[in-house]
This record gives structure tokens, C-alpha cells and sequence, in this order.
């Protein structure tokens, strides 16, 4: 293996190649750099030639795939870049005047009812400062903070056994999601046994149809499954159009679904387990002056203590 040569590792080399790991093609990542792809291309061997690992496997078809020397870097450099730019902004002075992107995950049913809220107030009080999102689902999510793709993430806590850490915002109920004129829409709160029999339409995504299915299997409720989505609204829509009931943790303010059927959410009676929405971030790695600003503004538009 050769040897590391110090001063030959550049912080544009790391840029560059961070760059080529999320986009996961380095033509991709010229274009955001703005540079010609032959830099990039050239910046990330010279990388490898420093090193004396191979941090790519070329794919035809399918791109760019990270080595396992590679996703190490590509973890490390995420931390030493943000740190460079926050010791950057703090000699220059703009240490109360956060500035930059930051790259943030959302759970794809979570982000209408949080990131609008949250990214105007991130408008009003830091201006410079500007948020990219990408929704995904638990699993893309997940997979997104652990390869560096973004920085933090809100999300639901499911559990999951990661390098992550979990900073509680509020904890979302499960409430019955019943047409508006069944029989059972006028109840202030249902026992999921008053279900048996009726046909559910299931909000069907990697870890919620676990949640749902389990709440109802622990009531004894047998579910019949008619319908499936993995969209959130049109679960809404299905069960107005009295097509069956669901189970759902964010209730829109709004009854009606977007095709102008209308709801009833109501809390249920069973001791279910709420689901813990959190700020997510790898464990064990700085936070940079962005992601603390974001995370102290979430916290004071939804945090709430638990109990």
C-alpha cells in the first residue's frame, strides 16, 4: 500500500469526490460543481493514487458503487468538510449570519405536516441559510444519513438499530380513520375490536405496515386488507369513499381528501404505542452551526416534553 502522503490529500479532492459519492456519477457531479468532469475524474484518482485504496467500483449500467474503503471516506470527509466550513464562517465573522445549505432528509408522510412551518421560519431568521430536502421512506432515510447523503433527518423513530441518534420532537398518536358518515365517526374514542370485520385500507410502507398491522394483532383484530397504498392521501381518499377504515399518526387539520370525500379521525381506546417523531443525525459526529440552527428551530416549533 502506498504510502499516505499528507500534504498531497487536498480539500478539493474530498469536495470532489463527496460529490461524485452522492450523486454516485461523476458527470453529475461536474455539473454541480461546475467544473468539467474530467477534474472530477482526475481529482478522485489522484485521491486513490494518495491513499492506496480504490474508493469506486465502476458500473456500466448502474454507475458509480462505493468500496467499503470508500463509504469510510465518504463518512469521515462529510465531518471534516462541515467542520472546515463552520471554522470558516466563524473566522470570517459570520458565525450569528449561518449560512450554506443544508441537506436534510424527510419522511415522505411526515414533511407536508413539519417542512413548510419549518422552512419558513428558517427563511424569516437566517436568510442565507437554505434547506434541500429529499423524502424518502424509513429504510431511504436511513440509508441517506449513513452514506452522507444529507445531514440530518426527521423522522419516525421505529426502533431501528443504527449509528444514529434520536432527538425526540413529539410523539404522534394513532387515531381510526372512518368515512364520515360510519356508524362509528361520532365516537369519541374506538376499541380496535369494534374493527373485526371490517375491510381496512392499509398505508403500505417498510416499517408503518408493521406498526399497523401489529397494533391490530395485538387487539386481537384480524385485519382484511382491501386496499393498499403507499400514498397517504390516497388511503385518506379510499376511506371517505367508504371503501374501508385505516389507521393513520398525522391528522390534517382538513376532513376533506383531496377528491372532496370527508373524514373522521378518532383516537382509539387501546393502549397502542404512539410513534416518537425525532430529529436523526449519525451519532458521533459534529454537528455543524446549520444543523444545530435547524435543529433549535424544530425544537421550539414542534418539540414538546414528553408525557
Amino acid at each position: 500500500m502506498a504510502r499516505l502522503g499528507r500534504s498531497d490529500l487536498t480539500l478539493v479532492q474530498l469536495r470532489y469526490f463527496v460529490a461524485a459519492a452522492t450523486k454516485r456519477s461523476m458527470t453529475e457531479a461536474s455539473v454541480d460543481l461546475h467544473v468539467a468532469q474530467s477534474a472530477v475524474s482526475t481529482a478522485i484518482a489522484q485521491l486513490e493514487r494518495t491513499l492506496g485504496v480504490q474508493l469506486f467500483v465502476r458500473q456500466r449500467s448502474k454507475g458509480l458503487a462505493l468500496t467499503e474503503a470508500g463509504e469510510q471516506l465518504l463518512r469521515d470527509a462529510h465531518s471534516l468538510l462541515a467542520q472546515v466550513d463552520e471554522m470558516a464562517d466563524a473566522v470570517r465573522g459570520h458565525h450569528h449570519d449561518v449560512r450554506g445549505t443544508l441537506r436534510l432528509a424527510c419522511f415522505v408522510t411526515l414533511a407536508p405536516f413539519v417542512l413548510p412551518t419549518l422552512i419558513s421560519r428558517v427563511e424569516a431568521e437566517h436568510p442565507r441559510l437554505r434547506i434541500e430536502v429529499f423524502e424518502a421512506d424509513a429504510d431511504g432515510t436511513v440509508a441517506m444519513l449513513l452514506n452522507g447523503s444529507v445531514e440530518a433527518a426527521i423522522a419516525y423513530d421505529f426502533g431501528q438499530l443504527h449509528d444514529l441518534s434520536f432527538d425526540h420532537l413529539f410523539s404522534a398518536p394513532p387515531h381510526v380513520i372512518l368515512p364520515a358518515d360510519h356508524p362509528l365517526a361520532a365516537s369519541e374514542r374506538i376499541e380496535l375490536s369494534a374493527l373485526a370485520g371490517q375491510d381496512l385500507v392499509l398505508l403500505d410502507m417498510p416499517h408503518s405496515r408493521e406498526y399497523f398491522l401489529g397494533m391490530l394483532a395485538a387487539a386481537g383484530v384480524e385485519p382484511q386488507i382491501r386496499y393498499s397504498s403507499r400514498s397517504y392521501e390516497t388511503v385518506r381518499s379510499l376511506v371517505a369513499r367508504g371503501q374501508g377504515y385505516s389507521i393513520l399518526n398525522q391528522v390534517p387539520r382538513s376532513p376533506q381528501t383531496y377528491d372532496g370525500g370527508e373524514l373522521r379521525a378518532v383516537a382509539i381506546a387501546d393502549d397502542v404505542a404512539p410513534l416518537d417523531v425525532c430529529l436523526v443525525r449519525v451519532a458521533g459526529v459534529r454537528p455543524t452551526a446549520r444543523a444545530r440552527v435547524v435543529a433549535t428551530l424544530a425544537r421550539e416549533l414542534f418539540g414538546a416534553p414528553r408525557g
